[in-house]
């Protein structure tokens, strides 16, 4: 494993997860005083697993077909888009 890479990756899916909804979500399911917050840490950090999972596997079949170039074009254009629509709704 090229640890340069680990931690580049791991920074920044870290630092986009830090205040979003995902986290949000799971702050609410473990301020419930009924509910084990070991339950809440396995059954949210599985679900990132799995999200994290279907994002390489989309990742590898879509690079079979379409150029890293384009991709990192068509998510940075997503992203822009979506902080757009963000900051014209506010």
């Amino acid at each position: 494993m090229e640890l340069k890479i680990f931690f580049t990756i791991f920074a920044a899916v870290f630092v986009a997860e830090l205040g979003d909804k995902t986290q949000l979500a799971t702050m609410l399911f473990a301020a419930d005083k009924e509910v084990s917050k070991w339950t809440v840490f396995v059954a949210a950090s599985a679900a990132l697993i799995v999200a994290s999972a279907i994002g390489v596997l989309a990742g590898s079949l879509l690079s079979a077909y379409i150029s890293e170039k384009l991709l990192s074009l068509v998510a940075g254009t997503g992203f822009i888009l979506i902080g757009a629509w963000t900051l014209y709704n506010a």
